[in-house]
């Protein structure tokens, strides 16, 4: 069957996303396949559509670092926490370099990682990539710091509080 916008929209499973994912790599085109649907204006279409991309391996999903900055801006413009979280997840196994550090994006993860009414999911990859973009400048990491410092841990899931104490003790680091 093939991937369509009315296909994508009923795909609402573990095996339906899989199906999508094997059907793109057989196809051997992921990055086609990501600017035809992840940006989607229909969430349904780009919740399935970056579903099927989390099943991807790490190099099959390196062909989208062309349309990082695209994935950013879907990252901090969607209103739909489904495509926020799965974006981010994408957005976490690309590489990331100096020169592809986004104040506004650092900004974003900052504001998500600390957000009591965000979801743990969120929070955690904002977290992770916060640190990843943090490292690349000393006084970012000393501002990183500071703000997990300051966080009022009792208000955060357990994923949450794990994370940021391996990041405060050292014992988080960049893939």
């Amino acid at each position: 069957m093939a991937i369509t916008s009315e296909r994508l929209k009923q795909t609402f499973s573990e095996g339906g996303a899989q199906e999508i994912y094997q059907e793109v790599r057989a196809e051997g085109d992921f990055l086609g396949f990501t600017r035809r649907y992840v940006f989607d204006s229909d969430y349904r279409v780009a919740r399935s559509a970056l579903w099927g991309l989390t099943k991807a391996t790490n190099e099959e999903l390196s062909e989208l670092q062309v349309v990082l900055n695209e994935l950013i801006d879907q990252t901090i413009q969607t209103e739909n926490s489904s495509v926020r979280r799965l974006t981010l997840n994408i957005i976490e196994r690309l590489k990331m370099n100096e020169d592809d550090l986004r104040t506004d994006f650092l900004d974003f993860c900052f504001e998500h990682m600390v957000s009591i009414e965000e979801f743990p999911g969120i929070q955690t990859l904002c977290m992770k990539l916060a640190y990843r973009m943090c490292t690349f400048y000393p006084e970012l990491m000393d501002e990183l710091k500071r703000t997990l410092e300051a966080m009022e841990i009792a208000y955060y899931k357990p994923a949450v509080k794990c994370l940021r104490k391996r990041v405060l003790s050292g014992m988080f680091s960049v893939k």
